[in-house]
């Protein structure tokens, strides 16, 4: 799937907490209906198969109950995306990522072929249909996440390239695949934030650490032999650059990839690098943009809802703009576009020291549809079930449910822009601010409750108080972008009936 991830250390964000955020979009020609719900461990089955490729896997005893983001129509799989579970362990799987044909050629992709002409059916390997399905409810830390998953790759493959982010309270960790049944994993680093537009991303790796301590990196475990036997390592001074020896650069990159890194990196780092220019040091094309950096300030969570709803604002690519050479208008792939399905965020704040169990400090932010004209809404993670505004979609179109209200208002403020923009950002400003001041107040509520099955009642109490509001303020403000759209009508006419 076509999608962004923005990744923050503990130590460059605003409250201490590790985040990771990604928006999962549909490919071209569709769109997917998500919803967010809770899967619990009767759900889970002992033998897995996956829809598209087929692959049957034997699950492990005692899943834990996660949060997860699946599709909310039946036909393609389950699709979890993203999650948290009650070990307090998160992880967003996945972000599509490129590669070249020296890897694809040296370790293929394992696909699936079904039975035809008289040959057997071929079984293909895991995939995003999967990932989060069967890895989040066995796994107690980030680092063990990167271990389960990492063994699953070995053992049945992958169809696809991709990445996975694993987060807990004190680490981030990132994975990327390479080829079918090889991958590499970092920690992020505390002080840092990563940005990842759909291409392998990894510009640095220790392969002996990772084949030894393991201390900040981990990867399969014949990658050294891998890299040695099919001369992928490009570098002239020995040292090793996945993305070089991985990944792509190619003319496609610079339209679709390269062009949302340098515009994230830009508005977080705007006077770390010169971005704009002749003499700038990296452009929208440019296949060397750091895939972390040390922010200027320390990133909040409307910083994270900024740059991944992006459209180029304030260059010469905003497809909405009105300033600039107009041929460079939409040259680039927006951030936020309208296959935007959902963007999560996932923010593990500090912990309070004398609770242990529901301390209400993981908190999963969730919208819907194009992140240009949508709302970012907090929900306490440690929960036994989610508010029916926001886990009811189907497949049906409807202003019931959080998922189509967001659509469709995307959908009639981007025929209406100029005159619904204000609408939409007084809808976010408003769904940001009430939401917080409903986590402030529960906040303070559960610090005051030792009780952990109270502590229980009250996030789910508060959670359901936020959908109150996000729906009211959804239904208000998908009446107002109708009206600016209806009244620019061609059938339009100003004489009234008298």
């Amino acid at each position: 799937m076509p999608c962004t991830t923005i990744l923050v250390g503990k130590k460059a964000s605003y409250n201490g907490a590790t985040i990771i955020a990604r928006n999962d979009d549909s490919g071209a020609g569709h769109f997917t209906p998500k919803k967010y719900v809770v899967i619990h461990p009767e759900e889970q089955p002992t033998i897995y198969q996956s829809v598209l490729s087929h692959v049957k896997i034997e699950l492990p005893e005692h899943p834990m109950r996660y949060t997860a983001m699946p599709n909310a129509v039946d036909g393609e799989g389950i699709w979890a995306a993203c999650g948290v579970n009650e070990a307090k362990v998160a992880m967003t799987a996945t972000e599509t990522i490129t590669s070249n044909p020296r890897v694809l050629g040296a370790d293929p992709l394992v696909t699936y072929h079904p039975a035809e002409n008289g040959r057997e059916e071929i079984i293909g390997g895991i995939g995003e249909e999967d990932i989060v399905y069967i890895v989040l409810p066995y796994i107690h830390s980030a680092r063990e996440g990167v271990i389960r998953l990492g063994s699953l790759l070995e053992q049945y493959g992958t169809y696809e390239m991709n990445g996975i982010a694993f987060q807990d309270k004190d680490e981030i960790w990132w994975l990327e695949t390479i080829g079918g049944h090889h991958w590499m994993a970092g920690r992020v680093p505390d002080d840092v934030y990563v940005v990842m537009p759909n291409q392998l991303g990894l510009d640095t790796f220790d392969l002996e650490d990772a084949l030894t301590t393991q201390k900040d990196y981990m990867c399969s475990k014949d990658l050294r032999e891998f890299i040695e036997e099919n001369h992928l390592n490009l570098s002239l001074d020995g040292s090793l650059n996945p993305r070089d020896a991985f990944g792509s650069h190619d003319d496609s990159d610079h339209v679709y990839n390269t062009p949302r890194a340098w515009f994230m990196e830009r508005y977080l780092n705007p006077h770390t690098y010169k971005w704009d220019g002749e003499q700038a040091d990296y452009t929208p094309a440019s296949d060397d943009i750091p895939w972390c950096l040390k922010p200027e300030k320390k990133v909040t969570i409307e910083d994270v809802k900024y740059v991944l709803s992006a459209h180029f604002q304030g260059t010469p690519y905003d497809p909405y703009g009105s300033y600039g050479e107009k041929s460079m208008k939409g040259a680039f792939r927006s951030i936020g576009v309208n296959r935007n399905d959902f963007l999560s965020v996932i923010e593990m704040r500090p912990e309070q020291a004398d609770i242990t169990e529901n301390t209400g400090n993981i908190i999963q932010w969730v919208a819907f549809a194009s992140n240009v004209f949508n709302v970012l809404v907090p929900f306490y993670g440690e929960v036994e079930i989610t508010p029916e505004y926001v886990s009811n979609t189907t497949g049906e179109v409807s202003t019931d449910n959080f998922y189509w209200a967001s659509r469709m208002i995307a959908a009639m403020a981007d025929a209406s822009y100029h005159r619904s923009l204000f609408h939409i950002e007084r809808y976010q400003m408003h769904v940001m601010a009430k939401g917080r001041e409903l986590l402030h107040t529960y906040d303070a509520l559960l610090a005051e409750e030792k009780d952990a099955a109270n502590r229980q009642k009250l996030m789910q109490q508060a959670n359901n108080a936020i959908a109150e509001m996000l729906k009211k303020e959804t239904q208000d403000t998908l009446d107002k972008v109708l009206f600016e759209l209806s009244s620019q009508m061609k059938n339009a006419y100003s004489r009234s009936d008298a």
